[in-house]
């Protein structure tokens, strides 16, 4: 049985993070002897779920330039320096057999020397619209595998692999999980289901445009499930005693919520579109524009103009909300085209196609 050293890196946010985990997960499924590093940043995320999924990690003292002048910046070069030698020693005591980077702060300067020195390296943009980091990276590594067509624009052509993002597995087979979603949540099935998502910490815009627009959903007799965040469970709690509104700072089971919903508002985060893609419910999608390079309305405008998803930007909520929202939901027909669409664009094999990309390079 083949057993290998594998390096991973990715984090900042959970759509670095979760992606690595799922690859490497794959990996080790494939490969049970092999030996995994993770190589994160300090103090980010990825320090504590990396752990919790069973992988040793290495944090970098690596962090992102500020859009603004801050102390910070002035410190990034030296920052970058240092982590250019952490991984140089990282690489020289571990000699992995190849390298994975799917994005964030620390897979920039492991990656750049991983490639340096000759190891196989393989990037996995999540992005429509690829970050500076992973733009700057491909010209080195040896592969770059994306979940969008149309990246040749800012990756080497002859080095891309159209595999699509990692989802969660539970998510492939929704249908038949209607019943017990119904009874998870305590849902009246003569009823709409709206699913809102605003990510693990919660969307301050998407949270203040369900409290305003209540009233409303109660008239559509509408039934909402709401994560809130775990930043505005305080502000939002209140409104759990409500019939028809189930307000949740985190959602344990997003497979049994996804199977429950009629409609889904959400951010348009990479991993969450590539999920909604799977899940193949209609989806309206409201962008954060705080995102670096605006990536999420660069995600959403892929979907959308497949006329798989509904867009509204944050500017323009005040006054096409409830238009849009009402045309879709009083709609079957709308509803339908916008499912149907959507799940054209899912690639339900991605973490499967990286990984065969992968274990081609070990065999290098």
């Amino acid at each position: 049985m083949n057993a290998y050293k594998i390096i991973l890196s990715g984090g900042g946010t959970g759509g670095h993070i979760y992606p690595a985990i799922a690859i490497a997960n794959e990996l080790k499924t494939r490969f049970p002897e092999s030996e995994f590093l993770f190589v994160g940043a300090k103090d980010k995320m990825e320090m504590q779920k990396v752990p919790q999924a069973g992988y040793p990690i290495i944090g970098l003292w690596i962090s992102g330039i500020q859009r603004r002048l801050t102390f910070k910046n002035l410190l990034f070069p030296v920052k970058l320096l240092v982590s250019l030698f952490r991984s140089m020693t990282i690489l020289n005591s571990f000699k992995p057999d190849v390298v994975v980077g799917t994005g964030g702060f620390a897979s920039g300067p492991l990656l750049q020397v991983a490639a340096l020195k000759g190891v196989p390296t393989l990037i996995q943009e999540q992005n429509s619209f690829p970050g500076i980091t992973n733009k700057l990276l491909s010209k080195k590594v040896t592969k770059v595998c994306v979940a969008y067509d149309g990246l040749e624009r800012f990756f080497p052509k002859d080095k891309l692999i159209l595999t699509g993002n990692p989802v969660r597995q539970d998510l492939l087979d929704l249908e038949n999980k209607s019943a017990e979603a119904n009874t998870f949540f305590n849902l009246d099935s003569h009823k709409k289901t709206l699913l809102v998502l605003g990510g693990s910490l919660g969307a301050r815009r998407i949270n203040q445009l369900v409290e305003f627009e209540l009233e409303y959903f109660k008239n559509l007799d509408i039934q909402l499930i709401w994560q809130c965040g775990k930043l505005y469970e305080h502000d939002y709690s209140c409104y759990n005693s409500n019939d028809t509104v189930q307000v949740h700072t985190f959602l344990n089971r997003m497979d049994l919520a996804y199977a429950a919903a009629d409609v889904i508002i959400s951010r348009a985060g990479a991993s969450s579109v590539s999920e909604l893609c799977v899940v193949g419910k209609p989806v309206v999608f409201i962008p954060s524009p705080n995102v670096s390079e605006d990536h999420q309305t660069k995600n959403a405008s892929a979907v959308s103009e497949q006329q798989a998803a509904l867009l509204i930007r944050e500017q323009d909520l005040g006054s096409n909300f409830e238009t849009q929202f009402s045309a879709l939901i009083t709609s079957d027909s709308k509803q339908l085209e916008l499912s149907t669409n959507i799940k054209k664009l899912a690639l339900k094999k991605a973490t499967q196609s990286i990984v065969d990309e992968i274990e081609k390079l070990l065999h290098i």
